[in-house]
């Protein structure tokens, strides 16, 4: 078997294909990139590809039985982009998608949903073999905060008192291996999240436990917040779009207790307090 992984120098494409080398056996791993030369110390076949040109998408995928469909990352094109990924798979007869999606996208207030849920619907017309990865929050994502709540003493946020269920990339993208190289997935939808729900002010509490300082969280305004980031080098779009994700959580969009994460790998997820000492050591 022949898998493909597009984004394969983003950073959860670099862990999967990482997990692949692992797992995988005699399978085949392409790694596909716009720039395949960022992608060298991969150790595994290169071909270029880009979600905007579907002629590279269909040279890419020659051959290819199963695709690793990692979200593209531009907002507000990717539903072209990912119709170009999925006419592509079908004309080079792919056999099998897996795409990664967002928690519970059917239903999510969060921005990013709408795009997600255009993509699962072509998917599910596509006639294709579809395996959905409705990843949760990664818990990564919280890294520049924790090291800015070190710098400053205050965790500040636009979450309240709202529930997150994260894992860590790593753990999605053992998930992710799990249903590549194992059978029982086609057809099925996964919500995926950590097994540890967790509030801002328990984060701020987990970072005041391992740095032995009172780093409260703070909660503000959605515009405030925006503002913050900004002020700390956001571009201002993406900061109003990272306040909205934060709105959210207030709603607990990011909360999940399905523990269906856990289940796929066999063990628990990583917990909050590894995940912070990783992103303070």
């Amino acid at each position: 078997m022949t898998i493909a992984v597009t984004g394969a120098t983003g950073q959860l494409g670099r862990l999967i294909i990482k997990r692949l080398k692992e797992k995988a056996g005699d399978e085949a791993i392409i790694a596909l990139a716009r720039t395949p030369a960022r992608a060298q110390d991969l150790g595994v076949d290169l071909r270029a590809s880009d979600y905007e040109d579907r002629e590279s998408l269909d040279a890419a995928l020659e051959g290819v039985d199963t695709l690793m469909f990692i979200s593209a990352s531009e907002i507000g094109k990717r539903v072209s982009q990912h119709r170009n990924v999925i006419e592509a798979a079908k004309s080079r007869g792919v056999k099998r998608v897996v795409y990664t999606s967002l928690l519970h996208a059917d239903r999510s207030p969060i921005s990013l949903a709408d795009e997600h849920r255009q993509t699962e619907k072509m998917l599910a017309e596509s006639g294709l073999e579809v395996t959905l990865l409705r990843n949760g929050w990664y818990t990564e994502n919280y890294a520049a905060a924790v090291q800015a709540a070190v710098a400053h003493g205050v965790l500040v946020g636009s979450a309240g008192e709202g529930r997150i269920s994260s894992a860590t990339r790593d753990d999605y993208a053992q998930a992710a291996v799990v249903t590549l190289t194992t059978g029982g997935h086609a057809g099925k939808t996964y919500e995926l999240s950590g097994d540890e729900a967790y509030t801002l002010t328990d984060l701020a509490a987990e970072v005041s436990r391992q740095t032995g300082r009172e780093i409260p969280y703070k909660d503000l305004p959605r515009d405030e917040y925006a503002h913050i980031l900004t002020g700390a080098g956001l571009d201002a779009g993406f900061a109003a779009v990272v306040a909205d994700f934060d709105v959210a959580a207030s709603e607990d969009a990011l909360y999940d207790e399905g523990r269906t994460l856990s289940q796929l790998l066999g063990r628990p997820t990583v917990s909050l307090a590894q995940a912070v000492d990783a992103m303070l050591n």
